[in-house]
């Protein structure tokens, strides 16, 4: 092999080391944008979790309005009338 081949591969191999360099720091990169977007991702899901839990604790509350209040007063109205029969 002549000493100007020999030169010629040596070139064709940094310039390929060079493009995998340049590659890996593109990778590199990417994988940055994709942790941030992950990490912006969890924050987002950790206030719809907030958001679900107050839309249900709302739903409790009026569900008990509703419903409880009433058989609370349906009850006591019932133990009122059972005392006072018995006067």
């Amino acid at each position: 092999m002549s000493e100007e081949q020999v030169v010629k591969l040596l070139e064709e191999i940094r310039d390929l080391h060079k493009e995998g360099v340049e590659n890996q720091k593109i990778a590199i990169a990417n994988q940055q944008q994709s942790i941030e977007r992950q990490k912006q991702s969890i924050e987002n899901q950790k206030k719809a979790i907030s958001r679900a839990k107050v839309t249900l604790g709302i739903v409790i509350a009026l569900f008990l309005l509703m419903f409880g209040a009433p058989m609370f007063l349906w009850g006591l109205s019932w133990t009122l009338r059972w005392l006072t029969a018995g006067h």
